[in-house]
């Protein structure tokens, strides 16, 4: 069977090469996989459309979610030996 896929080289600063590999290793992505991705991503409207999404829920319900995330840092907000 004959692989569709073709070979590329691309030069990256080192920097964003090991920020893109850890971007994949927290994916559970080899970078490859990774950087196909982001391609896919970007050129069919993905990603603008997830990130369409997200606004929409902050815009619909940002309030709730700061108040969630307010009640839930409570506990920790608290230092021992600080005066409550």
């Amino acid at each position: 069977m004959t692989s569709t896929k073709k070979q590329t080289q691309v030069r990256l600063d080192e920097e964003v090469l090991e920020a893109g590999k850890a971007a994949a290793r927290s994916r559970h992505l080899d970078f490859n996989r990774y950087v196909e991705r982001l391609i896919i991503e970007d050129t069919t409207g993905a990603r603008a459309a997830g990130m369409a999404a997200a606004q929409r829920l902050i815009d619909e319900h940002g309030t709730f979610l700061d108040g969630l995330e307010q009640e839930l840092d409570a506990p920790y907000d608290r230092q021992p030996g600080a005066a409550a």
